[in-house]
């Protein structure tokens, strides 16, 4: 009121912010000054519908102060009443304040024709907006001991249920627009716990509803009831004239009463989104959150998503179908029609790079990530997050970094699983699986119907062996009706370990009519195949994923599928095979996984010359990237260095992979173990048998971490060699016949299984 009051009395002149904070506060003051004149002013504008874009009352003089824009003149009777129509705007705003407080404020327009000079009038408008700030803060007041908050939201598990915006503007680019518009704000509190889209899917196929069903204000209490949450916001949107009308109403779903109503007007179409982020602050104060967090965690709307109803638009429909995780490129297609509307969407471009990983064509994800970053002060405090997390796992790829992020995030967000489920990633890149499914099982208690963290679940017990949980869970998966396509590959994988072979071509098959899927199965079909020492049949079944992958226009999948037959090939001897293939796969992408692994390919196959120079080009393009440094360059050096016969130096160069050596560091094939595989290789050419023994041995008991990889089946033939050079005849006996059983169909003229039987025979 006194700020108010100031501004009025200096009307039309410019008070500058040393001038406010000296007359509200004294010269002796030691609080955030800026700060509360921010708040003041911010409160004012509300009261008055003042839009800050374009005041009509109070005019913002950036740098300086504020200025109270509307002139206040003395006259005659009817001067006056003239004075009274060009002001329209002032009666309006008041107005709006009597409609909640009838007998306590005094009409604009009988007070206005008083005669008793510019002081008088200025200070009888004064006296009405002051009693209107002061009224409207004690009716709000009485709102909330009237409509009690949601308890304890920052201690309980309310959840809350965003239904669909009833739409009676006929305008359909409202459609879906401005749910995920509100559902951008509300993410930005730490303490409001939206219910996730794909949990409400997952119950709309209970209710034997399709998934893309209209969240009706029914539809929506009846999911909020099944799954125990607590409450329905239900939004509309209406237009009179010009203006728009938007609407926000929180019903307890138990019961059916009201917890709360917000609302704000929009002068016109542009500003709807900046009326969506008012009413959205307005709903968090009114549903329990402090106001300091509400000032802290409410960036305006344009800047948590976008200003354009197009882009927000397309935005909402590509988060839909990234959600449905179909791999078909739809989610692709639609970020990238949101940015062509706003090319400074800083959300779409990340979530567009997520979609491009999802699609393991990472080099299209990170530049789209990278334009993230750059656009990220655009964004709220919680999208900064998920952009910064991103961009230290997938552009500059330092996972410490996105852990520490991740770690934040949980902090100042603890209802969002978001954090917790992409940490499972960053753990499982580092080989930490206890703490990986740790991460899941968190992830699961904030959304225990997601399919995402139960997939995550269901890879986190695979990779601990427990074959037993993976089977349970993705048959549990299967009854809810969760038919993400992990849960087969599981089960394709608990079938292989267990050498059913017709159950794993079963799932294979399942697999295969999945679109979006084909490339991926015909490559851990080639995997299978390479295990078993068919290499001819391996080689095709790549060739065809290789081409699935192309069809579709995943390049980097093409190319990362060859660079991995490369390494099968130099595995087995087919030095020159190995070769050819790395040259195939970096002429369709250099993209990290991809040079990475046919660096490797080519420094087990003896081209020191050529994995050097790909060695020296990684390290540079990827100074602080973990797995390049940690895993795949150690590996490379480690390669050429055996063929150098540098033994001790292989040894040495992969002491740096040891605390990375159980992790997935590819985002496009099967690669693990590998400096484990090498180091044993190392060791046995240094005549260090038992050493080496223990290595492989590393690998063979972890099978639902090696699963199909041939290095798996390769290990029993080198843990043979290592027992052998220590003079073990019984021991070394049971490993050459565990690998030649498991290679009792290979193809006859791998270099490696001439060798493997040409030594067995001399031990018999």
């Amino acid at each position: 009121m006194e700020l108010l009051i100031l501004l009025v009395e200096r009307r039309g002149e410019l008070v500058s912010r040393e001038e406010i904070a000296a007359c509200l506060w004294g010269k002796d003051r030691f609080h955030d000054v800026d700060h509360s004149i921010n708040v003041a002013i911010r409160k004012i504008r509300v009261v008055l519908r003042d839009d800050p874009d374009k005041p009509r009352f109070v005019e913002t003089v950036v740098g300086k102060g504020y200025r109270f824009a509307v002139p206040l003149t003395s006259g005659t009777a009817s001067n006056s009443q003239a004075q009274v129509q060009s002001l329209p705007s002032v009666a309006q705003a008041v107005s709006a304040i009597n409609l909640r407080s009838k007998t306590a404020v005094v009409s604009v327009r009988k007070a206005w024709p008083i005669r008793r000079g510019v002081f008088l009038a200025g200070a009888v408008v004064i006296a009405v907006l002051a009693i209107a700030l002061v009224v409207n803060t004690v009716r709000r007041d009485e709102e909330r001991i009237a409509q009690p908050p949601i308890k304890s939201i920052a201690n309980e598990k309310d959840i809350i249920v965003l239904a669909d915006f009833a739409n009676a503007t006929g305008d359909p680019v409202f459609e879906e627009t401005l749910r995920q518009g509100l559902s951008a704000q509300l993410g930005q509190s730490p303490f409001l716990n939206l219910l996730s889209d794909e949990r409400i899917r997952e119950t709309l196929s209970l209710m034997s509803r399709p998934k893309d069903s209209r969240l009706t204000p029914e539809i929506a209490g009846e999911i909020c009831q099944r799954t125990a949450s607590t409450a329905v916001l239900d939004g509309s949107i209406a237009q009179v004239g010009s203006q728009y009308l938007l609407i926000l109403k929180a019903v307890n779903c138990s019961n059916g009463e009201s917890l709360a109503t917000a609302e704000a007007q929009a002068n016109d179409k542009d500003h709807i989104l900046n009326a969506l982020g008012r009413v959205a602050s307005d709903i968090r104060g009114k549903l329990g959150e402090s106001l300091s967090s509400v000032q802290r965690f409410d960036a305006p709307v344009e800047k948590v998503t976008t200003p354009s109803l197009e882009a927000l638009q397309a935005y909402s429909l590509g988060r839909r179908a990234a959600e449905k995780n179909t791999n078909d490129g739809t989610a692709v297609a639609l970020f990238e029609r949101a940015i062509g509307f706003d090319s400074n969407f800083a959300m779409a471009y990340a979530e567009l790079g997520v979609s491009y990983a999802n699609l393991n064509q990472t080099a299209r994800a990170v530049h789209n990530i990278r334009k993230a970053y750059e656009l990220r002060e655009r964004t709220s405090e919680r999208e900064k997050l998920y952009i910064a997390a991103h961009y230290a796992d997938m552009v500059t790829g330092n996972l410490d970094a996105a852990l520490k992020t991740y770690d934040l995030w949980t902090q100042l967000y603890p209802r969002d699983p978001v954090p917790v489920t992409n940490s499972n990633d960053i753990y499982t890149a580092l080989g930490a699986y206890d703490k990986a499914l740790a991460s899941s099982q968190a992830a699961l208690k904030l959304d225990p119907q997601s399919s995402i963290d139960s997939a995550n679940m269901l890879l986190d017990y695979l990779a601990l062996s427990r074959l037993e949980e993976v089977k349970n869970l993705a048959r549990q998966a299967q009854a809810q009706n969760l038919d993400a396509p992990v849960f087969q590959f599981g089960l394709y994988f608990v079938d292989f370990l267990q050498h059913d072979a017709a159950g794993a071509k079963r799932q294979a098959e399942w697999l295969l009519g999945n679109p979006g899927w084909e490339h991926i199965v015909l490559q851990v079909e080639s995997d299978s195949a390479a295990y078993g020492g068919q290499s001819t049949k391996s080689r095709e079944l790549t060739r065809h994923a290789s081409n699935s992958a192309l069809r579709i226009g995943s390049t980097e999948a093409a190319a990362g599928y060859r660079a991995e037959a490369a390494v099968r090939e130099a595995l087995v001897g087919n030095s020159a095979m190995a070769t050819q293939d790395a040259q195939t796969a970096l002429a369709l992408s250099r993209a990290r996984d991809v040079e990475s692994i046919s660096a490797v390919a080519v420094a087990l196959a003896g081209d020191s010359a050529m994995a050097a120079g790909l060695a020296h080009d990684l390290s540079k393009r990827f100074p602080e990237n973990t797995i390049v440094q940690f895993s795949y360059l150690p590996i490379i050096r480690a390669g050429i260095a055996l063929h150098d016969h540098s033994y001790h130096n292989a040894i040495d160069v992969l002491r740096a992979a040891e605390p990375y050596e159980f992790g997935s560091p590819s985002q496009v094939v099967s690669f693990l173990l590998y400096p484990i595989y090498v180091r044993g290789l190392a060791l046995l050419a240094n005549g260090q048998g038992t050493d080496a023994a223990a290595e492989f041995k590393k690998i063979l008991d972890r099978p639902g971490l090696v699963l199909n990889e041939p290095i798996a089946a390769l290990a029993h033939l080198q843990l043979g060699r290592a027992h052998l050079l220590q003079g073990e005849s019984a021991e070394a006996k049971v490993a050459y016949e565990a690998f030649l059983t498991l290679w009792k169909d290979a193809d006859p003229d791998i270099p490696i299984l001439k060798q493997a039987k040409a030594e067995y025979a001399k031990l018999q």
